[in-house]
């Protein structure tokens, strides 16, 4: 994720080093399913471009559209400042197809240095992931680059840029990718998107990001987020955040989402932030949770959900009559988003509204069950690989089985092959771990995911079938680590 602008394609340089460290992993790793040859499937290999044409439908509507990656000045409710944005819009354009649509966007960036797009949960072609180094060169500042890509799985999706600390910016948006079968049963369908904001608030990320890698321990326990600790998930984050945002929109002038008593919504929950889990409850409601990252789960009740960075929730809620808050915890962090949830007359909830939803029954992701339509099927463990997170705040290194990106041992495997992925984590702060092109199945409960937030000293197995070939990151999704090296390469070998 820390590329600088070279004559030399940086994508020859990474592929090349990890052709040499797959290889010997390949010949290394458990459960080995017998010999397989070593040459690296490049995000342009044939494999890449056949994976894509059995995703495809004949015919394929296409959605088309143009967004613009620039500075702007948003207003967040009273407050205007100036960042990134896609099209000025903070959150970004939604974007929808219907499963099975062709999607191309042309991506302009009008920043001034290079960027790039990731389409965060999509099983999509390799060479379209949108990650610099590794899938395409990056964007560089006055050029354009056209994503396309079939958008086979429905779901709640969302895009960021995969370039430095970018996403701790205005740069993001949400992808809805809707099922044409689906029956249904709701009578709105809203989209909330949380974010930690820090952006011009007398600094931006990248000062952030300069100042946790140069002061050893800064953040966690330091100077920046000193008592930063949750009873669920331990060291809760590195950066105190000044400002917690419901649609781009502060606590003091907040979103609102409007409905009629006895409406049955539907939210769609996404967690743009880069360093902060949210706690999220509606006030005189219980939610139902009905997907986790796109996919069916048995639906379950709750007061709350913890929601990690880059995980998505759907949740149904009966709507009471009156005026309630739709608030977001900032998870072992001071403040709070919220938004206001609007049915009827009454007073608008105060910025500072307190929820008793949220400290009584809090679902994580780990806790919930496949539906029966989104288990990934049974068949034996081709091949294990240790995934073990680990670092610290002192040296601010963060690491994936001792070793930071790009300086990794690839996990390597071939295609066809049922892995099983055994995430360790051996530090004290909680990390998000997302795999790009796929989706796994936990392998308590079954629940598919692309996201799975790990606890401090704890362990989650996942599996996944190894069906889209390419290189593929899996990384925290805490912005902040994973620049400073939380991230190797899924490495598909023929």
């Amino acid at each position: 994720m820390r590329w600088t602008t070279t004559d030399v394609s940086r994508r020859s340089l990474v592929l090349g080093s990890l052709g040499v460290l797959a290889a010997g992993a390949l010949s290394s790793c458990d459960s080995e399913p017998g010999p397989v040859a070593s040459r690296l499937i490049g995000p342009d290999a044939k494999e890449v471009r056949t994976a894509e044409r059995l995703r495809r439908t004949s015919p394929q509507r296409v959605v088309a559209r143009r967004i613009t990656a620039r500075p702007s000045a948003v207003d967040l409710g009273g407050r205007t400042v100036r960042t990134w944005t896609y099209d000025d819009a903070l959150p970004g354009p939604e974007l929808r197809t219907r499963a099975g649509d062709l999607l191309q966007v042309e991506v302009a960036n009008d920043l001034p240095t290079e960027t790039s797009v990731h389409w965060h949960g999509l099983a999509l072609r390799n060479d379209m992931d949108g990650v610099p180094g590794l899938t395409q060169d990056p964007i560089v500042a006055g050029s354009r680059f056209v994503y396309e890509f079939t958008t086979a799985d429905p779901g709640t999706y969302f895009f960021h840029p995969h370039t430095g600390v970018q996403l701790d910016r205005g740069l993001y948006g949400v992808l809805v990718v809707e099922d044409p079968a689906e029956p249904g049963g709701y009578d709105q369908e809203w989209v909330v998107v949380l974010d930690d904001w820090i952006d011009d608030t007398d600094r931006s990320p990248d000062d952030v990001y300069a100042d946790l890698v140069s002061t050893p321990g800064m953040g966690h326990g330091g100077m920046m987020g000193a008592g930063m600790q949750s009873p669920l998930l331990g060291g809760a984050g590195d950066v105190d955040y000044p400002l917690h945002l419901i649609n781009g929109r502060t606590a003091r002038a907040p979103a609102t989402l409007t409905g009629r008593p006895g409406q049955r919504a539907r939210i769609r929950i996404v967690n743009a932030g880069s360093d902060t889990a949210f706690r999220v409850a509606l006030g005189g409601h219980r939610m139902t949770v009905t997907h986790s990252d796109g996919f069916p789960v048995r639906p379950v009740a709750t007061d709350a959900l913890l929601i990690g960075m880059g995980e998505r929730y759907d949740v149904i809620v009966d709507l009471a009559d009156g005026a309630f808050p739709l608030v977001a915890r900032a998870e072992g962090k001071a403040g709070a988003g919220m938004a206001v949830v609007r049915t009827g007359a009454g007073a608008a909830p105060s910025p500072g509204a307190t929820l008793r939803e949220l400290d009584r029954q809090v679902l994580l992701g780990t806790d919930l069950t496949a539906a029966d339509s989104a288990r990934l099927g049974s068949r034996d463990i081709d091949r294990d690989l240790d995934v073990v997170l680990g670092g610290g705040m002192m040296a601010y290194r963060w690491t994936i089985n001792g070793a930071a990106y790009p300086d990794i041992d690839a996990l390597a495997v071939a295609p066809g092959e049922r892995v099983r992925l055994r995430l360790r984590n051996a530090s004290m702060m909680f990390h998000p771990v997302h795999l790009h092109g796929h989706t796994f199945a936990l392998a308590q409960g079954g629940t598919r995911k692309d996201t799975v937030v790990v606890r401090p000293r704890q362990s989650v197995e996942v599996d996944l079938q190894a069906d889209n070939p390419g290189q593929w990151a899996l990384h925290c999704h805490n912005a902040y680590h994973a620049e400073a090296g939380m991230m190797t390469v899924l490495s598909y070998r023929r």
